[in-house]
């Protein structure tokens, strides 16, 4: 009597431990968001630079010589200054900050407009939308 239960254990045991996991795995690798980064300029400006460009424009920057990156850093800053007095305040900042917000939306939106408007008439129809959207699981 003692055998069969010790079998039907050890088949149930060997049954569960050869499936498949449930745990879905992570396939993207992702780094760790700004804020939860050390932020410390002795070892690396790339905190900075994520934070103030952006990452795209924080690899054009990487690939810039110092003077080419000062000379655009300049540029953004003259643009960041509203005043003209050459320094920039935490208002203007964030005005800045803002405006970029503003713009990366609205480019976002048009980008998302043009994928949905397959007809390119200016309007997005519902039949549109959903091809869009669904139309490959359909």
């Amino acid at each position: 009597m003692l055998f069969p239960r010790l079998l039907l254990c050890l088949v149930a045991w060997a049954l569960c431990g050869s499936g498949k996991p449930t745990e879905r795995k992570e396939r993207v690798v992702r780094e760790a968001p700004l804020s939860a980064r050390e932020h410390d300029d002795a070892q690396s400006f790339d905190y900075d630079h994520d934070a103030f460009l952006g990452a795209e424009e924080a690899k054009s920057f990487d690939q810039l010589t110092p003077e080419e990156s000062k000379e655009r850093l300049g540029k953004i800053v003259g643009k960041i200054d509203e005043d003209g007095d050459g320094f920039v305040t935490v208002e203007e900042l964030k005005a800045w900050i803002k405006f970029a917000q503003k713009r990366w939306i609205y480019e976002d939106v048009e980008r998302q407009w043009k994928g949905h408007d397959l007809n390119e008439d200016g309007l997005v129809s519902w039949e549109e939308y959903k091809n869009a959207t669904y139309g490959y699981i359909l």
